[in-house]
């Protein structure tokens, strides 16, 4: 499985590549605004400066809702960097979008996927990946986890190349059974990538040999 970190915080991309797990970034236009980051070229920027950061995969979102404006703005983005993934709106003229940037190379990212339907008709288009939301889904009392489960059963069953991309990822039981449903990747906030080195058993066993090897060096 793939850990993308779901953030446009610079240093907390880098402690999480720095940890030497990271595969990718997703970033919208929420996350950006959090980070105080507005302007098409202040953002071009700060897109460039994560790629200069991770070896592939920034997701980099359009504004536009309409075929021309994402093919415009989505061309714009691929060009800032290889890394660039343009991402894209499962709405009608987006799946147009999609397949017109499959068929010239582009790689894309289809977001808000809420249905399995979506999530098929976007790997017909040519999606490089769909981003199905998990716990925006478990907020209004839909299994999100579920929905992976359609999807991935869905591409397994067809031979689709894209990739499942679980996105909304809360915690670590999240990722944990997006894992092991099989979802090809999980893009999350920093701490549910560091929640996982976490258990109470190895925090008491590590200050047990600690304590075990002072008392033989008589300290």
């Amino acid at each position: 499985m793939k850990f993308f970190i779901d953030t446009a915080n610079l240093d907390e991309i880098r402690e999480a590549y720095d940890l030497g797990v990271l595969d990718g970034v997703t970033t919208n236009p929420s996350l950006m605004a959090k980070e105080g980051i507005s302007g098409d070229e202040r953002v071009k920027a700060h897109y460039k400066a994560i790629c200069d950061i991770v070896d592939d995969n920034v997701s980099a979102e359009v504004i536009a809702t309409d075929f021309e404006g994402m093919i415009r703005e989505g061309k714009e983005l691929a060009k800032i960097d290889d890394k660039i993934v343009v991402k894209i709106p499962m709405i009608k003229d987006g799946v147009k979008a999609i397949k017109k940037f499959h068929s010239e190379g582009i790689r894309t990212n289809c977001t808000l996927i809420f249905g399995p339907g979506q999530a098929l008709v976007a790997a017909k288009a040519g999606a490089t990946y769909v981003s199905p939301f998990v716990g925006r889904l478990d907020d209004i009392s839909y299994d999100g986890l579920e929905l992976i489960d359609q999807i991935v059963q869905i591409y397994q069953n067809y031979g689709y190349a894209t990739q499942v991309l679980a996105a909304s990822i809360r915690h670590t039981m999240h990722l944990i059974k997006c894992a092991e449903i099989g979802a090809d990747v999980a893009t999350c906030p920093l701490k549910v990538i560091t929640g996982l080195l976490k258990h109470p058993l190895t925090d008491s066993g590590l200050a047990t040999f600690l304590a075990d090897h002072a008392k033989a060096a008589g300290k």
